[in-house]
């Protein structure tokens, strides 16, 4: 069994930090559909501006979003390498019997 290195692990972090909040989720779920107008995500959020660039700032920062600027627009897309890299750090967080491995015991310790 490996053990996750300390960037992996920060990776990791980074990444669950930013989908720890229902609006984030949201955001992401909203551009499962492909690029959005910040405008449109804060009509169907009818979240303040201050607010949601707060939220797709937090999203940008650990890469899970893109932005491209179009005139005095902006638009967001979900970055499809960020999401695998998602779901990459919770199968390896998966405990090793959920994955179907037995789970070596240590000698002397309280089960082995």
């Amino acid at each position: 069994m490996t053990t996750a290195s300390a960037p992996d692990v920060a990776r990791a972090a980074t990444l669950f930090h930013a989908l720890s909040d229902e609006t984030r989720l949201g955001i992401l779920e909203m551009l499962r559909g492909g690029e959005r107008c910040v405008c449109d995500l804060q009509a169907d959020l009818g979240a303040a501006q201050s607010r949601l660039s707060f939220h797709l700032r937090v999203l940008r920062e650990a890469g899970l979003v893109s932005d491209r600027k179009e005139g005095r627009w902006s638009y967001y897309a979900l970055v499809p390498e960020a999401l695998a890299e998602v779901h990459d750090a919770a199968v390896r967080l998966a405990p090793a019997a959920a994955r179907g491995r037995r789970v070596a015991l240590a000698p002397g310790r309280c089960c082995g």
